[in-house]
């Protein structure tokens, strides 16, 4: 027995699926505006490229750290560790100084 929309051999009529991609085609383009009317989507910053670079760089320093932290808890040869140790107390420094 065949369900309404299919062809004798099975297959979905391809205007069942136009239908069906115009819907969630209407799903994202509702939900979009929806976004965009929001206030938080509304109010966006525009930073100099100072700001960028600077934002960029404490990233970077961020995901260093995490790097760093991460090899800290692995590490068993004390000199690794004390150099890691070192490691991360110069990227806090350098994100205390950043800002």
């Amino acid at each position: 027995m065949r369900n309404a929309g299919q062809h004798a051999h099975g297959l979905v009529q391809p205007s069942i699926i136009v239908r069906m991609a115009r819907g969630w085609e209407s799903k994202s383009v509702e939900q979009q505006q929806d976004e965009a009317a929001s206030p938080t989507s509304q109010v966006r910053t525009v930073l100099t490229p100072e700001q960028l670079a600077r934002q960029r760089q404490r990233q970077g320093l961020m995901l260093s750290r995490r790097h760093v932290l991460q090899q800290l808890e692995a590490a068993q040869n004390p000199r690794h560790r004390e150099m890691l140790q070192s490691a991360l107390a110069d990227l806090e420094a350098r994100l205390t100084r950043l800002g």
